[in-house]
């Protein structure tokens, strides 16, 4: 069974996530909650992560896993999404606000999304 539109989505959006995760790690530091412990570590780890779900998610066999993992990984980094919707309402850059207001409810339909691919492996 071929992967739905929005399951497709969430890929790329992994597969972009996770390229800028690996190259430009600076970029998801203060989204960092403080009870996060070894920042940079777990942003490199979160971007393979993302890699390896969103490749996984591609191939008929590996996509109930993949997906599973991606739904998994999209539930665990919503407090970072928090984070940063906090730090923005104390902002006063309205880019950054729409950004971070933006991800939240975002969050949910890709978690869907991914849930949705795991039962599409044929």
């Amino acid at each position: 069974m071929p992967l739905p539109w929005d399951a497709k989505v969430v890929v790329g959006v992994l597969a972009v996530s996770g390229t800028v995760h690996l190259l430009r790690p600076e970029t998801y530091e203060p989204l960092m909650p403080d009870f996060v412990p070894a920042h940079r570590e777990v942003i490199y780890g979160s971007g393979v992560a993302e890699l390896v779900c969103a490749a996984g998610m591609l191939q008929p066999r590996t996509r109930r896993l993949a997906s599973y993992a991606a739904a998994a990984l999209l539930v665990v980094v919503f407090p970072g999404n928090l984070k940063m919707a906090d730090d923005a309402r104390r902002s006063r850059s309205t880019r950054f606000k729409a950004i971070a207001y933006a991800r939240l409810p975002l969050q949910w339909p890709m978690i869907r999304a991914a849930l949705r691919a795991a039962r599409t492996t044929g």
